[in-house]
């Protein structure tokens, strides 16, 4: 059961030995103010009205971005669990898990008696909030993100539940700042033509409503990919068609990716395509996929790689490309 419950159960009992002649009536009547004043309810980014503790210590969060936004607001010691995807901080993989993002252990997550567990609609399962529910824990469960934007008001939503008001103010306000700063440096600039690789066999990229795509968009960078589909399939011909000037992956291991990219030139199609042939290639860290604070690390980088000449002379960008480098190289001068 909810910690919430506990505590406004001990006051219950507070109140009945203070006040000894009390009648059943005046105990019951105590006992709803009492809760009511020990919870609030909020409305989750479903339109789901949920409960929750006025003061939110302990929360189970189901989602690796979610895990993520609770550091980033500073609540990181406020966090019972996580699942065995939450890879950051690394604080977040010392936390006890509660299993996979599809499947969790509603077991585990019980017995850690969360005052709140976080959710998110695109990788958490409805039956597991349902049943989270029939158990009495309350669920915030956020909305699938389809912007940068919406990614930030998220966090602010997410500060509101947990109670940090200030700090969702503070981190909201820093990430559009950092967004402004994005805009004023590539204003004027042209858009590089760019192809966000998913996965290379098959070829798959991400539609224009994704919050990747919204990233590559904020970082001087157009998808040459133009579909509604959120992850569509692309062929090799296509890709060829397309030729997009530089070429995208993202990934938490660097050396690995790296060799997956050099094995790209010995592959039907892709040894065809001229930005890899010339090594227009940008590897970025994962913290694109996921809409949460640190994904405006990985624009930045984005932006830095695909427009040099926008930053700091002195920055080498992480495009693998002769010609960007010999740029900036003459812009240092």
């Amino acid at each position: 059961m909810p910690s919430a419950h506990y505590r406004a159960c001990g006051w219950i009992v507070v109140v009945t030995l203070l006040s000894g002649c009390a009648t059943a009536s005046s105990q019951e009547g105590a006992s709803q103010q009492t809760a009511a004043s020990a919870s609030r309810e909020v409305t989750d980014e479903l339109g789901r009205r949920v409960q929750v503790p006025s003061a939110v210590r302990r929360v189970v969060s189901l989602a690796p971005n979610l895990t993520e936004i609770v550091f980033a607001l500073g609540e990181g010691e406020n966090l019972a669990g996580d699942t065995d995807f939450c890879d950051y901080p690394s604080e977040a993989t010392r936390k006890p898990h509660v299993g996979g993002t599809v499947n969790p252990s509603l077991e585990r997550i019980v017995s850690l008696m969360p005052d709140l567990v976080l959710a998110t609609k695109s990788i958490n399962r409805r039956e597991t909030v349902n049943a989270l529910d029939r158990v009495g824990l309350p669920v915030y469960v956020s909305d699938d993100p389809h912007s940068v934007n919406d990614m930030i008001a998220s966090v602010q939503h997410i500060g509101n539940v947990l109670g940090v008001e200030k700090s969702a103010f503070t981190v909201a306000g820093d990430l559009r700042g950092r967004l402004a700063e994005l805009e004023r440096r590539l204003a004027g600039t042209t858009p590089r033509r760019v192809l966000f690789v998913v996965w290379t066999d098959p070829l798959i990229s991400v539609g224009r409503n994704t919050f990747i795509a919204d990233a590559l968009r904020r970082a001087g960078a157009r998808s040459v990919v133009d579909t509604a589909a959120e992850w569509p399939r692309i062929s090799l011909e296509e890709m060829l068609r397309l030729q997009p000037e530089f070429l995208v992956f993202a990934s938490a291991h660097a050396g690995d990716m790296r060799r997956d990219i050099a094995a790209l030139h010995t592959r039907p199609g892709w040894r065809d395509l001229e930005a890899l042939r010339r090594g227009h290639v940008v590897l970025l860290s994962d913290a694109i996929n996921r809409p949460a604070p640190r994904m405006l690390d990985a624009v930045e980088e984005l932006a830095r790689a695909l427009h040099p000449e926008a930053f700091s002379s002195r920055v080498i960008p992480k495009a693998f490309s002769k010609s960007a480098i010999e740029e900036a190289c003459a812009c240092a001068r």
